[in-house]
């Protein structure tokens, strides 16, 4: 079935089944598409039975669509690439003009939602939509190993106390056993990703963890399980789905089920042994030597910059492609020295939103939305403040990196002076990331400096912000009673009626 023939096929089901907007996920079996609905009204039954290359619907916890062996795995990402076509589309709704007598923060938010849109818009170049389809891979594995580091942090801590000894064995085998496998959920992820069938990328890439590759002599170099590791799953992965691709080109489709799925393992599996697991290993072990030297010989400098320029990285997307390093650094040291130099950036945000908060008096609006933002803010979640106060309003956003490398330097410097520690999980941030450190000095010493780092990040984001964050205009037009803001003004309930 030719390529053009498969896109036709996807292009005729999508309409049927009620457009792109009717779709939450798209799957596919052996046989059939499985599709998730928003509407199942929506869906033309008896048109999708009559197209030529559907064989029958089975409707079951999802919309299932059978194509039959060989050809699903063909349609289907035409499937998806005609949806995410249509989504990117579609035009994003225009802000309403602000209403007379004051800015509030319904204005502010739709400022903020027009830049984030029109930043997106810039983000889509293929470096940037490369980046995010990488993180794509690595954002579902987050919740895993959230849990897993606490746990990995309450045995630590239970090891140092020498308390119930008996139980620490079986926090070591729980903390642990997802780490020792993250390399097959990587290539999983990966192949899905990128339009391959996920557990074929699971399978190559297991060959990295696999004991028995200790037996194996590439060209006169040992290799060790684990070897590569999530860069090699995920390059692994990557290559069986070019690989797989390539054998749908050429393979009958009554033969696909056996030669595709044989060839993809074989031919990535051979290489990932004899090349890429060492190329793989090469590179992580430079990623931990590069970070770990860098903060060891110029870390106040090199906070400094990481943490004053996370936000910018944040809004050009650019951010993303640091997932994997801290994945590869956790991997190799147990936890990413990154992420609390990162996190600082999210406290000068703080410092700056509560200076705006103390800047503006009269207008109740902004500072009900800053008011409102705050706790997240502290607990690392910075968007609301971000695109809801300090973007729209210029200048804060640049005094909240000011705060950011302020508390980076200040984290980089212990980490010059020899205090190393970092985050044993990836994803929380703020007050959220406490539970997460881990170091060399103990508990007591990394929780104090991170601690400090914070406090510096909030009272200079709010000095850089009060001082530096408004000129007299600003003030002018921002401090003033805009009236109630029509987007959180609600109307007046009806009287009740009394009864004749």
């Amino acid at each position: 079935m030719s390529t053009d023939k498969n896109r036709a096929t996807a292009a005729a089901i999508l309409p049927l089944v009620g457009g792109p907007d009717n779709i939450t996920a798209i799957a596919h079996c052996m046989t059939r598409l499985r599709i998730s609905l928003r509407d199942r009204s929506l869906v033309q039954d008896e048109a999708l039975r009559a197209l030529p290359a559907v064989l029958g619907v089975v409707e079951d916890d999802t919309y299932q669509i059978v194509l039959g062996p060989g050809a699903v795995a063909r349609v289907t990402p035409e499937f998806e690439a005609l949806v995410e076509e249509a989504r990117s589309a579609a035009p994003a709704a225009a802000p309403s003009a602000p209403p007379s007598g004051g800015i509030t923060a319904g204005d502010l938010a739709a400022q903020g939602a027009a830049l984030k849109e029109a930043q997106k818009a810039r983000n889509a170049t293929p470096l940037k939509l490369f980046l995010r389809r990488i993180a794509n891979i690595f954002v579902p594995l987050i919740p895993a190993l959230i849990g897993c580091g606490i746990i990995a942090g309450l045995n630590g801590l239970l090891t140092n106390l020498g308390w119930v000894p008996a139980v620490v064995p079986a926090l070591a085998a729980i903390a642990s056993g997802f780490m020792s496998l993250i390399a097959v959920f990587v290539g999983y992820n990966t192949a899905k990703e990128f339009g391959g069938t996920p557990v074929l990328g699971g399978a190559v890439a297991a060959i990295i963890v696999f004991p028995g590759v200790a037996k194996i002599d590439a060209f006169g170099l040992e290799l060790k399980p684990g070897q590569g590791g999530v860069l090699g799953a995920l390059a692994a992965a990557l290559l069986a789905v070019y690989v797989e691709k390539w054998c749908r080109s050429w393979v009958p489709e009554a033969l696909d089920v056996l030669i595709t799925p044989t060839l993809t393992v074989l031919i990535s599996g051979l290489v990932t042994l004899f090349g890429l697991m060492y190329l793989a290993g090469e590179a992580s072990s430079a990623i931990g030597t590069f970070a770990n030297r860098l903060l060891a010989g110029g870390g106040a400098f090199a906070g400094l910059v990481l943490g004053g320029l996370f936000l910018p990285l944040v809004m050009l997307g650019l951010h993303q492609a640091l997932i994997p390093i801290h994945t590869t650094l956790i991997e190799q040291d147990g936890y990413t020295v990154l992420l609390p130099i990162l996190a600082m950036a999210g406290a000068g945000q703080v410092g700056a939103a509560i200076a705006v908060y103390y800047r503006l008096p009269r207008n109740a609006s902004i500072r009900a939305t800053v008011k409102s933002a705050l706790p997240a803010g502290f607990l690392g979640i910075g968007e609301p403040l971000i695109y809801g106060v300090s973007l729209p309003l210029g200048r804060p956003f640049v005094t909240a990196c000011i705060g950011g490398a302020a508390g980076g330097a200040f984290v980089g410097l212990f980490h010059q002076l020899g205090v190393a520690f970092g985050s044993t999980a990836i994803g929380p941030s703020g007050w959220a990331l406490f539970p997460l450190l881990d170091g060399r000095a103990g508990a007591g010493i990394t929780l104090a400096i991170y601690a400090g780092g914070l406090l510096v990040g909030y009272l200079v984001g709010f000095v850089a912000t009060y001082f530096f964050g408004f000129t007299r205009q600003m003030l002018a037009d921002l401090d003033t009673d805009p009236g109630p803001d029509p987007t959180t003004a609600t109307e007046a309930p009806p009287k009740e009626r009394v009864p004749a």
